[in-house]
């Protein structure tokens, strides 16, 4: 307690810092929402386009209202051509994320609504980022690995396009639906860091592209979206469900962190985890690839057993996307194309009724001091 009366929080835990209509979290029970709707029923049941339809105008879409929102995200997917030859002559081991923070700042040099923060404005940029991130993160990656960037498919969905771009494959229905619910699964999560610092950048009245791409730069650590990633180096670490048991005594002796367990919210478990951990089951099994599925249920089992830790969406999500062709350092970015919708909803949502965040400072350094001139001070 300072002397101000106020009260140090580390990391802020348990702070209500914003009112929203956008994400209702409930930690103990494990359960999440979007405006309402359950998130079982959104990551089966609606496309990724509904799902950033309802975050954006509050309601789920009648079926010409997402044949509105989709088409005008279908328009937006070109990403401009300076932008590709940019992503040429940037150094081809360059972290995705980090390419990520400047294609975003690229992008707002370009848009006609950059520093427009009006409402109707701020709708417009959610539908060109959503889909213009998407296809800057498959351009970048082609590019690196001397391809050719691929134009965008305007009969496919999102996030079948989005795989489409990535591979030159067109995807499987079933593959296409359990990406799409994994952007689905990412879209929102209430005032995490990320989402935490776009509304931070946007209370200064700052613009929607130098927000977002403040939220990659949060999203790119190890602690927040850079733990899928940790989960699938992991994986490849251990190298076959046999080494589990070795890995799980080996790691806790030396308490190691195991990424992709537990979480600062939900005491009861994430129930993002418990969909991604069916849908990463089918998909490894799909492709031939389910030793990975195999490996982390064990890894899951072993680590619960010892520490009662239970499983993150990242856990699941690890084995899903490398099921899908997804190199390991695309995990985060992916996530960042399917937390854009979170990311610009809360954004627009700020904008309406926007205070300046600024918190205060707990100082414990010296008290206060006399100066003394340099030729007066000791060795």
């Amino acid at each position: 307690m300072d002397k101000e009366g106020t009260q140090l929080i580390r990391g802020l835990e348990g702070v209500v810092a914003a009112e929203t209509a956008l994400c209702d979290l409930d930690g103990k029970n494990g359960r999440l929402a979007y405006r309402g709707y359950d998130i079982e029923d959104l990551a089966r049941r609606a496309s990724f386009e509904e799902v950033c339809h309802l975050l954006w105008y509050g309601e789920l879409p009648t079926a010409a209202q997402l044949d509105k929102t989709t088409l005008g995200l279908i328009a937006a997917r070109d990403v401009p051509a300076e932008l590709v030859q940019a992503l040429r002559l940037m150094p081809k081991d360059t972290d995705p994320m980090r390419v990520l923070q400047s294609v975003v700042a690229m992008l707002g040099m370009r848009d006609p609504d950059a520093t427009d923060n009006s409402r109707e404005a701020n709708f417009r940029k959610a539908v060109r980022l959503t889909s213009q991130i998407a296809s800057a993160i498959c351009v970048h990656h082609r590019v690196r690995s001397g391809l050719e960037p691929i134009r965008p498919a305007p009969d496919l969905s999102l996030a079948a396009n989005f795989l489409y771009m990535l591979t030159g494959k067109r995807p499987s229905g079933v593959v296409a639906k359990a990406f799409d619910a994994s952007l689905t699964l990412y879209a929102e999560h209430e005032l995490n860091a990320s989402t935490f610092t776009t509304r931070v950048i946007v209370s200064t009245q700052s613009d929607m592209h130098s927000a977002v791409a403040g939220g990659v730069g949060a999203l790119k650590g190890p602690l927040h979206g850079g733990a899928g990633e940790a989960v699938m180096r992991t994986l490849m670490e251990i190298g076959e469900v046999a080494n589990v048991d070795a890995f799980v005594a080996k790691a806790l002796g030396e308490r190691r962190r195991l990424m992709g367990m537990g979480h600062r919210v939900y005491k009861a478990g994430d129930p993002r985890a418990a969909i991604l951990k069916g849908m990463a089951e089918d998909a490894c099994r799909q492709s031939g690839q389910f030793t990975w599925y195999e490996m982390a249920v064990k890894l899951h089992a072993r680590v619960n057993e010892a520490k009662k830790l239970i499983p993150n969406v990242d856990f699941y999500s690890a084995p899903l996307f490398y099921s899908l062709g997804i190199p390991v350092d695309l995990f985060t970015p992916v996530i960042a194309a399917g937390r854009i919708a979170g990311w610009t909803a809360n954004i627009i949502e700020q904008h309406e009724d926007n205070r300046l965040i600024r918190p205060r400072g707990d100082y414990i350094g010296p008290a206060r001091r006399a100066f003394v001139p340099v030729d007066r001070r000791g060795a």
